[in-house]
């Protein structure tokens, strides 16, 4: 099946031009997708615009950009006139700088894609870059246009192609100093640190996709069989909350936590 070509343009290191194709990492056709439906007629329910006060459909031809300047005034524009001043970077990813890879921490990265080499003549040109990158251990810092808006983007080699990520803004993150406070101030005891981390080696084991499995749409798909199956399935029965009043001291839970991580491999 062909690649689903999301957004198209160069790649460009000073005097070096390729051109390139980018999609998303992350795609949501696998999902459940329900409807809104009309249980009175059994159609689906059509989302329409329509206006705020007269609560009459209004027409895709009738539609504006509008940026509010009163209350109840706005000042309008064309789609071509908000295309006229789009920044070189809704079709150039200019390289503007190199930063080392491993120092930009992950709670900057916001959404993935794969960036490759649109063509066979642009194929030489993507690999040097990506060759070079990858060996001096480096990510490239650029900037996009994507649903309008740029966005910088952080370039990463991997494998034959790189990997985009566009960042968050400095202004959208916290700081997790005014949230963390002073947790974890006093360092905890030697004993109590050793048998901790005995029991995440209990745990540990190695990276592979099926650790994030989502549970939940594996129950949604049973229960639209069991809801083919018969006309009404009986509600389930709601799980009682865990009490967490319950409090015990953390040696003993560790010890309990240790006791249970051990209990198959003896039944084994």
């Amino acid at each position: 099946m062909a690649r689903r070509v999301f957004w198209k343009g160069y790649l460009k290191l000073s005097l070096v031009t390729c051109r390139v194709s980018m999609t998303p990492v992350v795609t949501e056709s696998a999902k459940l997708q329900f409807h809104n439906i009309n249980v009175e007629t059994g159609n689906r329910v059509a989302s329409r615009y329509v206006d705020a006060v007269t609560g009459k459909p209004v027409d895709a031809e009738d539609q504006m950009r509008g940026y509010p300047r009163d209350e109840d005034e706005y000042v309008l524009f064309e789609d071509e006139e908000l295309d006229e001043v789009a920044l070189e970077s809704t079709r150039t990813i200019d390289i503007e700088r190199f930063v080392p890879a491993s120092s930009i921490e992950w709670i900057w990265y916001d959404s993935p894609y794969y960036l490759a080499p649109a063509d066979k003549v642009s194929e030489e040109a993507f690999s040097v870059i990506r060759e070079a990158m990858a060996k001096a251990g480096t990510a490239g810092i650029s900037r996009i246009v994507l649903y309008r808006r740029e966005h910088a983007v952080l370039l990463l080699p991997r494998d034959r192609g790189m990997l985009a990520w566009t960042l968050r803004y400095g202004d959208e993150v916290r700081a997790g100093e005014e949230f963390f406070g002073d947790a974890g101030k006093e360092a905890p005891s030697a004993k109590a640190l050793t048998m901790m981390k005995k029991l995440i080696g209990e745990r540990l084991d190695d990276w592979s996709p099926d650790l994030v499995q989502d549970p939940v749409e594996d129950r949604l798909h049973a229960l639209i069989k069991a809801r083919k199956q018969v006309a009404k399935p009986a509600k389930p029965k709601k799980s009682e909350p865990p009490r967490r009043d319950n409090v015990i001291d953390i040696m003993t839970a560790l010890r309990k936590s240790l006791a249970s991580e051990k209990k198959p491999e003896a039944e084994g």
